[in-house]
Parts: structure tokens; sequence; C-alpha cells
């Protein structure tokens, strides 16, 4: 077995840490220092890694945990039946590969069906009924061992104190407190000047853990039960006869539950309830899927913390936790620098992003943000994502606080920048350039170099100012997701924009090198050079006098392709695209105009003078920009320009546009 990487060792331990410090706040503490969607976030990394170098796992993993320690201020129930917690799943793929194991783990003639059930974000309760009567009241606890709520859940009206029929039993379940009842609790603690409950859940929790029972009986909690831990008798053969013997004796339970035949109405089931679950007046953070046959349940059985027959298929969270790669200055439409956090891809909110905003200085000194710092970022609604906390138990020991740099070489001129009297911002000096900069953008994806469809100047220019892009290399980074919120992108237009960019990640190198708007190169010297040279990285070590030797090469535009690829930022742009790019050999085409030089000049009536130029190209001929005497034909259409008097002047042959037809035609 392979050893893991330093790095992830101390990853893992870091992220151990932080994860037991945050679930004591939450489990024993009532505290929420951050929310339980990073939580989950940094619990969901902890698992991958365990699981992809089984060597770091450990039994003191909170992983192997269930839940935090019970509250020293009440006694202590041991629970009969062991309180397992669900796995979490967190997208359609690894939904249906809790669904292949579950498959897989019976035999080949099992046909296990499904229970959907909403996943209510209360606090978990196990209620122990003998002979009917209600005789304990316990939380989950550590799984072993819970706190003794009975006095105060016995307030609790939707729990039954004497069920319908006279059997023991031991049944778990939510309690939890409406957002309604959260509203009206908080108005009073305002009033009595008491600290607000951040969410429904930890008034909940708060409400439950009460010393006094007078505290629980006037917060309106609420329950929902939903599965049967022990019974006096034989177990009812399914979940769904489960709930509904829940029912008959008297507890309440949630009526949204739903059977699936496959995976698939599962799906749907967790789409429909992604939508709809902000109406309801309880909390819901996703759906529990549990197999519908006991018999199949059991045949599955546990690992050493959760069922395999059962998983939580959590909504998209609006809040995640990820790394920042990256912080760079992103200079919008009037100069302003705004910092953006190149992140490691993430999903939010149903979307995965890998851009979020800084705002200024002034935040990113609030929240002391560094490169390498894992960061709780959010989403919500349309909103571009931004950064809102970092998780300081995990940052790198190396980091350094993030300053703004004197110069940025983007501004143009030296680069100076300098701070907004009387404003958190920072501009460029010298604001000029940043007409040049979108510029060369708009060239870098136009037609003549990588044609990418959809990204027009306006669409470039909205990105820009979103700090989306900073390089041309962002623009194939670029996520659907990021563009969630943006001016201009609606959904579809989002995915047929980065559609678009992939399926233009192969390029010849003509256009590649057309795209980096080196001066003096355009689509014809581009071409000539790409012929001559075959690949990149011959062009890159190539010296002035190999340069020179090209036809129609001269010194000027030698020296300009010389000292562009001689320039180290440019060849980290060139370094940075080819992380994305396959540049392709452009292929010597021979034909009927091959070794013939055409110019174009004037309005074509049948085609386009870009579309003239690619059957030209393809017939071997080339596409000049000037007429000399080298050129074989000058093609003229409506409105000419200098370009026909030069080839009068120069006694080149002029074509028709008619002319020119014939002459592909033949």
């Amino acid at each position: 077995m392979a050893k893991p990487p330093k790095d992830v060792i101390e990853r893992v331990e870091n992220l151990r840490a932080a994860i037991n410090y945050y679930r004591y706040l939450y489990h024993v503490e009532d505290k929420e220092e951050i929310p339980e969607s990073a939580r989950d976030a940094l619990m969901h990394e902890l698992l991958l890694l365990e699981e992809k170098y089984p060597s770091v796992q450990s039994i003191d993993s909170p992983t192997m945990r269930v839940a935090g320690r019970p509250n020293v201020g009440f006694s202590k129930i041991t629970h009969h039946v062991p309180q397992w917690s669900f796995n979490d799943v967190f997208s359609e793929e690894e939904l249906r590969l809790f669904d292949a194991r579950v498959k897989k783990g019976l035999s080949s003639s099992a046909t296990p069906t499904y229970v959907c059930e909403l996943k209510i974000d209360g606090l978990k309760v196990v209620l122990t009924y003998e002979k009917g009567i209600l005789k304990t009241a316990a939380t989950r606890g550590d799984g072993a061992i819970g706190e003794d709520v009975t006095m105060n859940v016995r307030t609790i009206d939707s729990v039954p104190l004497k069920l319908q029929k006279p059997i023991s039993i031991t049944v778990e379940g939510e309690v939890w407190m409406g957002k309604n009842a959260l509203r009206n609790l908080n108005t009073l603690r305002k009033t009595d000047g008491e600290s607000e409950f951040a969410n429904p859940r930890n008034a909940a929790a708060g409400s439950i853990r009460q010393l006094d029972p007078k505290v629980a009986a006037s917060r309106q909690l609420n329950t929902f039960i939903y599965d049967i831990a022990d019974i006096e008798g034989e177990m009812p053969s399914t979940q769904w006869e489960e709930l509904v013997l829940l029912k008959s004796l008297g507890f309440k339970v949630n009526n949204e539950a739903k059977q699936a035949n496959a995976i698939d109405e599962v799906v749907s089931y967790w789409k429909h309830w992604q939508e709809k679950a902000k109406k309801e007046d309880y909390l819901i953070d996703g759906i529990v899927i549990k197999v519908n046959e006991r018999s199949y349940q059991d045949a599955l059985g546990y690992t050493g913390k959760a069922p395999r027959f059962a998983v939580a298929f959590k909504f998209p969270a609006e809040q995640v936790t990820t790394i920042v790669e990256d912080i760079v200055l992103q200079i919008g439409r009037t100069g302003i620098l705004t910092p953006v956090a190149h992140l490691t891809p993430v999903s939010v909110a149903g979307v995965v992003v890998s851009r979020a905003t800084l705002h200024n200085e002034d935040q990113i000194e609030r929240l002391d943000v560094r490169v390498g710092d894992t960061v709780i970022i959010q989403r919500a609604g349309d909103v571009i994502p931004e950064v809102v906390q970092i998780v300081p138990e995990l940052r790198p020991k190396n980091s350094v606080p993030y300053r703004f740099p004197e110069k940025v070489s983007d501004c143009g001129g030296d680069g100076s920048i300098e701070r907004v009297p009387g404003m958190s911002a920072w501009r460029c000096v010298n604001k000029n350039s940043l007409v040049a900069v979108r510029r060369k953008f708009y060239h870098f994806v136009g037609k003549q170099a990588l044609n990418i469809e959809g990204m027009g100047p306006k669409t470039v220019d909205v990105l820009l100012d979103n700090g989306l892009i900073t390089s041309y290399a962002d623009i194939y980074s670029l996520t659907e997701g990021d563009l969630e919120g943006v001016e201009r992108f609606a959904e579809t237009s989002a995915k047929n924009l980065i559609n678009s960019i992939q399926s233009h990640r192969t390029v010849p190198l003509s256009r590649f090198l057309v795209g980096l708007s080196i001066d003096q190169v355009g689509e014809e010297t581009a071409r000539v050079i790409a012929l001559y040279f075959g690949t990149l990285e011959r062009i890159r070590n190539a010296s002035i006098s190999e340069l020179r030797e090209i036809e129609n090469v001269g010194n000027i535009v030698a020296e300009s392709i010389y000292g562009w690829f001689k320039d180290k930022n440019n060849c980290a742009i060139v370094d940075d695209l080819l992380k994305y790019l396959t540049i392709e050999k452009l292929k010597r085409v021979s034909g009927s105009f091959s070794k013939k030089t055409f110019v174009l000049t004037g309005s074509l009536g049948t085609m386009s003078r870009d579309e003239a130029a690619r059957r030209i190209r393809a017939l071997g001929g080339g596409v000049s920009s000037s007429v000399s005497k080298q050129t074989t034909y000058v093609v003229a259409g409506e409105n000419p320009g200098s370009k026909y008097k030069e080839a009068e002047r120069l006694e080149v042959p002029i074509l028709s546009e008619d002319d020119f037809l014939k002459l592909l035609g033949s």
C-alpha cells in the first residue's frame, strides 16, 4: 500500500482536529461557529481522503463517531439499540453508487425498492415505551449513551404519553421547532435582552436541554417519528409498514414519505423537495433513502458507524468549504481592482464554482484570507459566490497575509495603482491600457483566433468585470456555476457558452499564434510560420536568423516573434494555456491554389471574407493582408480600398467576385 503524501497526512490531521472542535460546540454546547453545511463539507472531504488512502484511517477519526458526548447536566441513558447515523451523499452520481452497492450486496435475484423520507433538521430523540406508556426519552448522544430528556419531551404535544396499543416499543424521531415559532421566540428573547437563536435546529436543541421542563413546554416544539428501533413481537416486514404502524400507534409521522421502485424515482423526489422545502414551516436539509424490505436491510447490515441500507441525500448547500488556490486582482471597466479568490472547484447551491469575490482590501483584512486557506463560501439564489469566513484550524503553516502589490502589470504604463480617496477600492493609475487589455481578449476568442462561439465583446466584458477571467487560461476553467447570477447568463446561455469553450480545446497552431496578439503576426504570417516550424516548441526556441529564413518574414517580424517568446510573462501565458489546450499541427494542403497568395479587399456578395479565406486555404493557397510583388491575385469586392490601387501600381492581377468564384469552381 503506497504511503500517502506528507501534505495529505497533515490535511487529514487538521481536518480531524477541526471537525472534532466544531462538532463538540454543535452537539454538546449547542453553539454553531460555522454552518452545518460547512461541517458536512469538511467531513465529506475527510471521508474521501480516508477512502483514497486507507493507511490514514484511525479508530479515533470523527468519521467513526456518531455524535458528541452527553451533556453533563443530565443523567445518562444507555441505548439498548445502537443509534446509527446515516452516511451522506451530495450528488446524483453518489446516490447511484449507493444504489449499485445495495444491489451488489444482495443476491442477483433481489429486487430492492426504496422509501424516501424528508430529512428534518432537528434534534434526534429515542423514545422508549413499556406496555404503551412512555418510560424514557433520550438524545442520540454518542450512539451508545444519550442524555435523559424525558421530562422535557413529555411537554411536547405531538409525543403520545400513552399509545393506542399497550405494546413495548422503542422508536426514533426528530424534535423540531417551526420557523414561525422561532420568530416568535426570538422576538421575546430580543425584548428580554437575550441572544437570539440562529436557526430552528439550535432552538429545538436548546429547548430540549433546558433543565427546567417549563421552559421546554413554552417553546412550541414538535416531532416527527420515523423508525422503530425495537418492538415487542414481530418487526414490520417493510419500512413503509413501519411508518403505517407508527401512525396507527398515535405518533406524528411526516406524511410526505413516498415509495420508489427505482433510483430514478428517488432522484425525482429529491428534486421536487429541493424546490418545495423552503415553503414548509419545518427545516428540511435533504431526504433519507432506506431500502424498503426488512429482509434486505438485515442482509446488508451495518458498517462501523452507519447502515448499508440507508443514506441521507443532502440538498445542495448554500455554504460550503473549499481551498483558496490564488488571489488575483481583476481590472474592471473603470480601472477598479477587485480581488477574486480562485478556488478548488466545489459544488455550492447545486452548481460547481471556482471563483468567489473578496470585494476589496478591507474585506480581505477583516477575514484575513490567505492563499492556501480553507474558506467557507456562500452562494444564495443568483448571487455571485463570496468568501464569508476562513477555517483557521486548517491554515497551512507557511501562509502569509495577502497584501495589495505596489504595481499591477495589466494596468499598463509602469503598472502603478492607487487607493481611491474615501473608498475601500484600489484602481489603476493608467486607465488607457484597459481598452488594450479588453481588445486582446476580444481578439483571442474571435473568429481569426480561438473562434469561441457566443463569446463576443459584451460577454468578455461581463466576465472581466465580474472577476471571472483575468487571463486567457481562466476562460477554460470556467464552469456553469461560475456564471450563475451573472448578468447576461441565464441557465441555457451559460450552458451553451461552457459547451462552446469546451469544444474549442483543440486549436490549430496558426490560430493559436494569432490569438497571442504578437505584434506583426496576422493570420497569414501565423500560417506560414506554423507550416514552416510544425510545432509550437520549435517556434518558441527559434532564433532570429531562423525566423528570417521564412518567406515573407522580414527583420521586423522576426524580431517581434523572437522577443515575444523570450518574455517571461508571455511564456507563462503560453504555459498556462497548454494546461487546457491541445495544439494541432497545421497540415500543408495541396490543391489548385498551392503556392498562390491572395489578397481580399472590398465586400463580397456571396460569402464573407473569412469564408473566402477559408476556401482559399482549403485549396492550398495563402491569404495575405497586404499587397506585394509576391501576391498572385487581389480579389476585389464592392468598395475596394487602397489595396486595389496598390495592386494596380504593382501590376498584380485583380479578380472580380465572379472571376474568383469561377477560379474556385475550376
